[in-house]
Formats: structure tokens, C-alpha cells, sequence
């Protein structure tokens, strides 16, 4: 990504004759031809008059340092690490701390590539919902609150599998994600092994969503279900507090899901005012426009944090990957000249910086591995599942909801 005053000379004539000069974008030059840009980041003789091995190996030892500590995904292959290595064996005879720092410099990619391959418990593991056979000796509801009956405690272990699964995606991935063979010459969405750790992030999303939806369907009394509804609402509204939104709309979506919203005999033994104030934050009318406030709130706050609970920032990720997307998709990758479209990927940049900003918070609170192991390994079931156990929960109230009952009475419990 680009950023403005990070191309080093002030435009000058292009070599090439095509354009006696380059629009500026706050004192940089907003767009240009790619051999343009090139010849802007290449040294020169004329661009660093002392642009000798032992001048100019700072910056170039800068530069490697920042990129693979950035982007260190761009170093997967083989070939690429070869590109690199050839680059230091020629700065390296030049001097014993070149040669020192390229090898710290190797060593900590190393150490990231493989960090980033383990990724936390959970992260590419399955999460296959499971049919619903029989209920458990012990209603998950007991287990659930065995394990954690303090909403605001759920709240945070939630922030913290949160920050630890966001931790693991890298910048490039959004970049992967929008890209076919030619990065400046198409839009079309390519998605592929380098962006698994955003593919897993968005799988945990809707993993969170049935969880909270097979909680609330299991109890067999609706009095427990009602129960696990307040709950799961008081620990909604702790995450809108913390600043964690993707937790907060993972379980707003699971409690809306349909096998919940018909249960309408517990909704009623339900206080609703909380649940109705939260929805209206992650309303999607107007384009989310109450999240977006709430949102830029969070972002405000985290800027003049003074203390690390408050600097916590977890968007609602499926919406700013759609925002990225309608970006990348609504803009020009080149200007009708042919020039890159500097504007674009600045806003691109900006998008994207600041989500690295936000992952990079380190999770205030202590996490309780009891917690986070259960929200990673409970059951939970398949939409068919949900609509058995809300079924057997409340019986069907028309022709539609007792013939789909039937089929999936016959179909899972293997009973007519």
C-alpha cells in the first residue's frame, strides 16, 4: 500500500514523455504509470547521489525489515525466499552487522511463517454442526453455566478468542482475497490457502451464532431457555461496552435465527427492552448506520485510550470485508490514462491499516482456558438440528411447521 509523502521525490518529468507531470495527492503524486512508480522507488545516481552498498544499506535493510515483518506471507515460496537471500548476500560481505541483522532478519520470518501456520486452538479445525439425535443426560444449558454463569466474564473470554483469532490474519490476506493473476487488472474475488486465516475468522463467526442458538434451543422447560436468552443478552450488551461488535452481532444473529424467534412461549417470560436497544445498534438499515456511529465511537476512544480495556476495537468483521470489497470493486484500479489509481489504494490502505491497528491490541483480561476451550468444542447443531430441538421445545403452530417437524423426526431421529 501507498501512503501519502511515502514516495520520496517530488514529481518530476517522467522519462517515458507521456505526461509532462503527475497530479499530487497531499504532496504525492495521487497517480502515475507503473514504470513511473518504479523508477519513483528505484535509487538512482540522481535520487541518492551516495548511493554506495554502505550509504544505501540502511535503508534497504529498513525496508526488508518492515516488509516481512508486515507482509511476511509474501515469503511462502521458496522462490521468493531465494529472492531474498540473494538480496542479502549482496549487502552482507559489506559489513559484519549487515550480515548480523539479515540474520535476525531471516530468523524472525521463520518464527512468524510457522506462528501463523499453527494459528489458535480451534482455528482451522472443524466445526461441523452435528445432527440432533437425543438430549444430553446434562442439558447444555447446566454445562454452560457451570462452566461461566457471569456475563460480563463470557464477555471478555469471548474478546479474547476474538483479538487471538484476528491476530493470525494478515494484511495481505485482504489483498489475496481481491485479487486474480494481474492485481491492477481485475476485481474478480480469488480466494485460495493465503487466506485461510480470514476464511476461519468469518467460519467462527457463524460458529458463534449456532452456539448461541443451540444453548437457547436445548433446555427442555422454557423457563431454562428463557434464562439463557437474558444471559446471552447481558453478555451482548458487555461486548457493545468493551468495543468487541463481531461477538456482539454473532449472538444478536444466533438469537434471531428462526428455530429462536418462534419460540415465542419463552420469549415471553423474556424482558426484551435490552435485546430491542441492541438490535437497533446493529441494525442494518441505512447502510448500518448506527454501528457505523457506534463504531467510529470505539475507534475515537481507543485513539485516547488510557488504559488497555479501552483501546479494544473488533469490528463487525463480514461488514468491513464488504466494505473493502464494494471499495475495491466501485473504483478503478487504473485511471482512463492508464495511470495506477493512487486515490483507491490509499483508501484501501487507510481501510486496512486500521484493522491492524485494532488486531493488535494485546487482550486486557486473563483468560480462563476452561471458557475458551468450550466455546471452541460444544456441540452444535446443524439449522436442521435447531429446528428439531425448537420443535420439541415448542410444538408447531401450523400445517407447514408439523410437516417439516414429521420429515425431521423421520429423517434424524429415525421415527415416524
Amino acid at each position: 500500500m501507498v501512503t501519502p509523502g511515502s514516495l520520496g521525490p517530488p514529481a518530476t518529468e517522467p522519462t517515458d514523455g507521456k505526461q509532462a507531470g503527475q497530479p499530487l495527492l497531499d504532496g504525492a503524486p495521487s497517480s502515475a504509470s507503473l514504470d513511473t512508480l518504479i523508477q519513483q522507488l528505484v535509487p538512482t545516481t540522481d535520487y541518492y547521489p551516495e548511493a554506495r552498498v554502505r550509504k544505501f544499506g540502511p535503508k534497504l535493510l529498513q525496508l526488508l525489515a518492515e516488509w516481512t515483518e508486515t507482509f511476511p506471507r509474501d515469503f511462502q515460496e521458496e522462490s521468493t525466499i531465494g529472492h531474498l537471500k540473494d538480496v542479502m548476500g549482496r549487502i552482507a560481505p559489506c559489513d559484519e552487522a549487515y550480515r548480523k541483522r539479515m540474520q535476525q532478519l531471516l530468523q524472525a520470518l521463520h518464527q512468524r511463517l510457522a506462528a501463523q501456520g499453527q494459528g489458535p486452538e480451534g482455528l482451522l479445525g472443524a466445526d461441523k454442526p452435528v445432527s440432533y439425535r437425543t438430549k444430553p443426560p446434562a442439558s447444555i444449558h447446566r454445562e454452560l453455566l457451570g462452566v461461566c454463569s457471569d456475563p460480563y466474564t463470557l464477555a471478555q473470554q469471548l474478546t479474547h478468542v476474538e483479538l487471538e483469532r484476528l491476530r493470525h490474519i494478515g494484511p495481505e490476506e485482504f489483498v489475496q482475497a481481491f485479487v486474480n493473476k494481474d492485481p491492477l487488472a481485475s476485481t474478480k474475488p480469488c480466494f485460495s490457502d493465503k487466506t485461510n486465516n480470514l476464511e476461519a475468522y468469518v467460519k467462527w463467526f457463524n460458529r458463534l451464532c449456532y452456539l448461541v442458538a443451540t444453548e437457547i434451543c436445548m433446555p427442555a422447560k422454557k423457563k431454562q431457555r428463557a434464562q439463557v436468552v437474558e444471559f446471552f443478552i447481558d453478555v451482548a450488551r458487555e461486548c457493545f461496552n468493551i468495543g468487541n461488535f463481531n461477538s456482539l452481532m454473532a449472538i444478536i444473529s444466533g438469537m434471531n435465527m428462526s428455530p429462536v424467534s418462534r419460540l415465542k412461549k419463552t420469549w415471553a417470560k423474556v424482558k426484551t427492552a435490552k435485546f430491542f436497544i441492541l438490535e437497533h445498534q446493529m441494525d442494518p438499515t441505512g447502510n448500518f448506520c448506527n454501528y457505523r456511529t457506534a463504531l467510529r465511537g470505539a475507534a475515537h476512544r481507543s485513539l485516547t485510550a488510557h488504559s488497555s480495556r479501552e483501546k479494544i476495537v473488533i469490528p463487525f468483521f463480514s461488514l468491513l470485508i464488504k466494505d473493502i470489497y464494494f471499495l475495491n470493486e466501485g473504483c478503478a484500479n487504473r485511471l482512463p490514462n492508464g495511470h495506477v489509481n493512487f486515490e483507491k489504494f490509499l483508501e484501501l490502505s487507510k481501510q486496512v491499516g486500521e484493522f491492524i491497528t485494532w488486531k493488535q491490541v494485546e487482550c486486557p483480561f486473563e483468560q480462563d482456558p476452561s471458557i475458551t476451550h468450550y466455546l471452541h468444542t460444544a456441540p452444535i447443531f446443524s439449522e436442521d438440528g435447531l429446528y428439531l430441538a425448537s420443535y420439541e421445545s415448542e410444538s408447531p403452530e401450523n400445517q407447514t411447521e408439523k410437516e417439516r417437524w414429521k420429515s425431521l423426526r423421520s429423517s434424524i431421529l429415525g421415527k415416524t
